[in-house]
């Protein structure tokens, strides 16, 4: 019976392909390709690989190459990569293993063996894979967490700043989250964070990255979005958010929204200016959307 994992089959010999596939066929979700350039292309579509089985030896992009184009990607360098040769020499082994290889197999292939060594790779690429799913998400919502928004933030800020696209910020807060929790108890608040959470998986598009903050605050980066479409989407997400009732509880959330500028010398003060657009949300009487930019001297003045 397969499990969940896909394994990448990359050699241009189709008779060593299917010797491979049926091995693995009935353990595995089997993609194929035979070219270096097809392997890179079928990496990353979904399902994504969990591992690749690469020859060394094919023509145009050998398997050296394709290895050292998967490990120069963000998208494709954790996934692991076994070389498939019918050479046994310790200066190849060498290269492949320096260069990121995580084994090597030779021909003529031993089935007992490629399948041991599929097995134990999968189980630490699973392992690895739940480390860094933990390291980067709340565990309560499944959202990003801070750290990995100060790492993700960090890096839009400096590509933004170089392409000088757009870049928007919106940080929300759960109103009177602790009257909920002091009122129903804390499981109904929980309800309350995953609901809300489940709102933003629902209207987000699939470059918005969406981060808990901490506690009931929540924050999301909009990539290519401009301040005006920045505060329509706020506004309409506070909107559903007073929708939601989860529980049956009646809840509602303040915004503050701020644009990326060439005044903004760090992630930190972008996020600091929807920050302060979100105090002064707060103060005028929660459950509403205020932009930093349109911020009177008289909302400054409460900040200092």
């Amino acid at each position: 019976m397969q499990n969940e994992s896909v394994i990448l089959i990359v050699d241009d010999v189709s008779s060593n392909v299917e010797v491979l596939a049926a091995i693995l066929k009935d353990d595995y979700q089997i993609k194929v390709a035979q070219s270096g350039a097809k392997a890179i292309e079928l990496a990353v579509q979904n399902p994504v690989a969990d591992l690749i089985l690469l020859d060394v030896e094919m023509p145009g992009m050998d398997g050296f190459e394709v290895l050292k184009r998967l490990k120069s990607s963000r998208v494709t360098q954790h996934i692991p990569v076994i070389f498939i040769t019918s050479y046994n020499t310790t200066e190849e082994e060498e290269k492949g293993l320096l260069q990121g290889a995580v084994d090597y197999i030779t021909k003529p292939i031993r089935p007992v063996i490629v399948k041991a060594r599929i097995k134990t790779h999968i189980t630490i690429k699973k392992q690895r894979d739940a480390l860094l799913y933990s390291s980067s998400h709340d565990q309560l919502t499944g959202l990003y967490n801070r750290r990995h928004l100060d790492e993700e933030g960090g890096r839009k800020f400096s590509r933004t700043q170089r392409t000088q696209d757009k870049l928007s910020v919106i940080m929300l807060d759960l109103d009177h989250f602790k009257t909920i929790n002091d009122t129903y108890g804390h499981l109904c608040g929980d309800n309350v964070l995953v609901a809300v959470a489940s709102l933003f998986n629902k209207f987000k598009r699939n470059e918005d990255f969406v981060t808990r903050y901490g506690g009931e605050e929540f924050v999301i980066l909009l990539d290519n979005c401009g301040l005006a479409d920045a505060k329509e989407k706020a506004e309409n997400l506070r909107k559903n958010i007073q929708r939601l009732n989860p529980d049956g509880i009646k809840i509602s959330a303040s915004f503050g929204v701020a644009e990326f500028n060439n005044k903004h010398k760090s992630f930190e003060e972008l996020l600091k200016d929807a920050d302060k657009a979100l105090y002064i949300a707060k103060e005028s009487g929660r459950n509403l959307v205020v932009d930093f930019s349109n911020m009177s001297s008289t909302d400054a003045e409460l900040l200092d």
